[in-house]
């Protein structure tokens, strides 16, 4: 019998996603751009597949890089809408933080990535604001 006195309580967030255009270009620049590590590259039944993605130093936190498809998630309608709606920059991939925001984006922007924000006072410390290979925007902050 389930009762409330042995049910467990959610500890944690293991999994957050990103949509993307292409897996493997969001693959190559989350790795070779952002220096993050993968966690799981796995192709499953129906040609689905788990790419999660996490930095270095954190891995209790992974981020799937997944890519909207007609399948069991999506509908063809829906998929196109979700793709287009990141061709658009309508969605963001998170806070990224970092110890030195101005160090950590001039790294990034040497490796090509785009920002439209560069580091920048804010009330809770420095932020740039930069945009990932399928048009999702991320912060960069230092606390």
């Amino acid at each position: 019998e389930l009762t409330t006195r042995n049910i467990k309580m959610i500890t944690s967030i293991a999994h957050a996603t990103i949509y993307v255009l292409n897996q493997d270009e969001a693959l190559d620049f989350y790795k070779n751009k952002l220096g993050f590590e993968v966690g799981d590259d796995m192709k499953m039944e129906g040609g689905f597949r788990w790419l999660t993605v996490y930095p270095k130093s954190k891995s209790q936190l992974q981020l799937v890089l997944a890519e909207p498809k007609e399948g069991p998630m999506f509908t063809k309608d829906s998929a196109e809408k979700i793709r287009s709606l990141i061709e658009e920059g309508a969605f963001g991939a998170g806070v990224f933080e970092t110890e030195n925001c101005q160090k950590t984006y001039e790294e990034l922007v040497a490796k090509g990535v785009e920002f439209i924000q560069p580091p920048t006072e804010q009330l809770y410390g420095i932020e740039a604001m930069g945009i990932d290979n399928s048009g999702n925007w991320f912060s960069l902050v230092q606390r």
